[in-house]
């Protein structure tokens, strides 16, 4: 039997991850049964005390066993924790060792949406490759600038460390580790059993840039600020540099440091953003959207697009716009 560890860490946890990891995987027992074979899983929550409450009491989770109790596991998944990341870590530093432990003796883990930030803090990222929610992308460079953050990916895999993209691409992971253990029929049932959409790689069509103005350099800021307003014109670094009365090298240094994009990537990233919310809402063509957002080379557009997104824009428009999914009839 392969022994799950599913961890119910002390604060604000991820219910959802929690209860929705632990009844698939016990599912899958089922499912082999089913087919006349063996069941394969034995999951179990683990936890640091034996009650844990969650949403200022509304919900209280009682672990089967106490990390203590288990001297040797398979697969431990971390859920996501909420809130600020540090108290998060340093709240749950008790499971830190043991996981470690686990891991040195063969043991896989993988971690949902944020419960990256925690593997993070055990020190066994360093140097991979990771993903978590695309929204705290930049939080978690700064917090780990020795991990490896791939935040287009849904999934990632190195050396027996497993990581998944944002909420629900938790589910995502979870096939895939079905699918690792119990075979690719076993993970096609599941995924059919729950309706997951089975095989998807990239959350990039989810990511909504915001820019990032947590930083403290006023004229970066308002560089940025001036950027998303007249994204629709031509904005030189020189330019933005001179209105910042700043030397062009020290702009682009200052700007790439205070929000992790050269000024270049900045303004396709925000012309690609107003590009999405047109594609969305209207009824423009993708032409008409892509001269609107200021650009004259449309296949150099639609190339960055397809980078940034993993769609064509004419899939996204299809895909996110309701007037173009359901057209009224005049």
């Amino acid at each position: 039997m392969i022994h799950i560890s599913i961890l119910v860490p002390l604060g604000h946890t991820s219910l959802v991850n929690i209860e929705g990891s632990y009844q698939i995987l016990s599912d899958i027992n089922n499912f082999l049964t089913e087919k006349g074979r063996e069941p394969k899983f034995q999951v179990q929550l683990v936890g640091l005390t034996t009650e844990v409450s969650q949403r200022n009491r509304l919900f209280t989770i009682s672990p089967e066993v106490l990390i203590k109790d288990v001297k040797k596991t398979d697969l431990i998944i971390i859920p996501s924790l909420h809130g600020d990341q540090s108290n998060a870590a340093t709240m749950n530093q008790d499971f830190i060792p043991w996981i470690r432990q686990q891991y040195q003796q063969g043991a896989a883990v993988a971690s949902l949406c944020l419960g990256a930030f925690f593997l993070a803090a055990t020190g066994l990222l360093k140097g991979k490759q990771c993903a978590t929610h695309w929204k705290m992308a930049q939080e978690f460079r700064s917090m780990y600038p020795d991990v490896n953050l791939m935040d287009d990916r849904i999934i990632t895999e190195e050396e027996r460390i497993y990581t998944s993209g944002g909420a629900y691409s938790y589910l995502n992971l979870i096939l895939y580790l079905v699918e690792k253990y119990a075979g690719r029929d076993i993970a096609i049932l599941t995924a059919k059993a729950y309706a997951i959409d089975i095989d998807r790689q990239s959350q990039s069509p989810f990511i909504i840039f915001e820019g990032q103005k947590a930083h403290n350099d006023e004229p970066i800021r308002k560089a940025q600020e001036f950027i998303e307003a007249s994204y629709q014109d031509k904005i030189t670094v020189e330019q933005l540099s001179d209105m910042s009365a700043i030397g062009r090298r020290s702009f682009e240094r200052r700007f790439k440091k205070s929000t992790g994009n050269t000024v270049i990537e900045y303004i396709q990233r925000i012309k690609i953003e107003a590009a999405k919310r047109d594609f969305e809402t209207s009824t423009k063509n993708v032409n008409e959207v892509i001269y609107d957002v200021g650009y004259i080379d449309t296949k150099t557009f639609r190339t960055m697009f397809k980078k940034v997104t993993g769609l064509t824009p004419l899939e996204y428009r299809n895909k996110y716009n309701k007037q173009i999914m359901n057209p009224v009839n005049d």
